[in-house]
């Protein structure tokens, strides 16, 4: 089962709670109480795979007061229950898969989709509601989930093999593998992901058991590893590119590649060695197009940025896990400093 863990909000003026908004459903909230259920509307943005998910899991996307109990709910939904409506985002480059051809695509196997989900006035029986109006749980609730999710970005580091292995791969095609520059950019590239890989692990492994039974991770290294995915891959995809080379973004369309007019000169000038097809050298550079630019940059780059809370919201968890007078005690221990001085 594939479940959307649904958090945030549209919120609309950031300076005002959700009980003072202007139209009080730009917060998710209970509109109608029943003796079988509640009745929630509103909305949860950024869904990232929202449609292809079985189970819609709502919950509340900031720290609540009393005011603002009626936007305190949590609860899980089958994804197509009536009154739920997707409106999907719009991606760089997505039609090129209508166009019924392939090379320009880059990631032929794969896809991924971001949606608005709107709740209109969708029924939600007691069995299917985990917190109703419990206000002062919200903000610890935020908190562990956000950290659930920064430990989750390790799947950055699986995309940033794929874009490794792709400037590796082109490098090799234009016969450039061998130039010290590439071999130290591809070894930077390796050594950031790396570290990404790192970062996930780390706050898995120094994770602990909770009473429940269920391990929760170190929410001190989870952030930690969210803030260097704000960063690294953006480096990573920046030597890429420049790895891949101009052609990237200059490089005809398969139609131009296939037009008995001109298809023989995009085959004469933009062939490299005798060795390497050209149908692979244009489906190389779209791939890395795809991911640092097109419709997989969504997933790799923007949502690296904002996915799990905005890089601020990570510092100021940082702030507040690290424990700053152990360190203070260590330094003034090692200079002499007195507990008295």
């Amino acid at each position: 089962m594939t479940c959307d863990g649904a958090m945030t909000d549209p919120k609309g003026d950031r300076s005002l709670p959700p009980h003072q908004q202007h139209d009080p459903d730009l917060y998710l909230r209970v509109v109608e109480e029943r003796s079988d259920g509640i009745v929630v509307r509103g909305a949860k943005a950024h869904q990232t795979g929202a449609v292809n998910s079985h189970e819609i899991i709502i919950m509340p996307t900031i720290s609540m007061r009393r005011e603002d109990m009626d936007y305190a709910v949590s609860f899980a939904l089958p994804a197509d229950t009536d009154g739920i409506t997707y409106i999907m985002g719009r991606q760089s480059c997505d039609t090129r898969k209508l166009e019924g051809k392939t090379y320009d695509i880059g990631n032929v196997l794969y896809g991924g989709h971001e949606a608005l989900v709107v709740f209109d006035d969708v029924f939600v029986p007691w069995e299917r509601v985990f917190m109703f109006k419990e206000y002062d749980f919200s903000g610890q609730l935020v908190e562990q989930f956000a950290s659930y999710h920064r430990q989750s970005y390790a799947c950055k580091v699986g995309v940033g093999d794929v874009l490794i292995g792709a400037a590796q791969t082109i490098a090799e095609f234009n016969g450039a593998s061998k130039a010290s520059h590439i071999k130290d950019k591809i070894i930077e590239m390796n050594q950031l992901n790396e570290t990404l890989f790192c970062g996930c692990i780390a706050c898995a492994a120094e994770g602990h058991q909770e009473p429940s039974g269920t391990y929760y991770v170190n929410t001190l290294l989870a952030n930690v590893h969210k803030q260097n995915i704000t960063r690294f891959p953006y480096e990573i995809a920046r030597l890429a590119q420049d790895i891949a080379g101009g052609l990237m973004v200059t490089l005809p369309s398969e139609k131009d590649l296939l037009s008995s007019e001109v298809g023989k000169w995009v085959r004469k000038y933009y062939q490299t060695q005798k060795n390497v097809p050209l149908e692979s050298r244009l489906r190389i550079l779209r791939l890395i197009e795809n991911l640092t630019l097109g419709t997989a940059a969504v997933g790799y780059l923007t949502e690296s940025m904002h996915g799990a809370g905005s890089p601020q919201a990570q510092r100021i968890m940082i702030s507040r896990q690290v424990n700053m007078d152990a360190k203070k005690k260590l330094a003034q221990k090692l200079c002499g400093i007195t507990e008295g001085d």
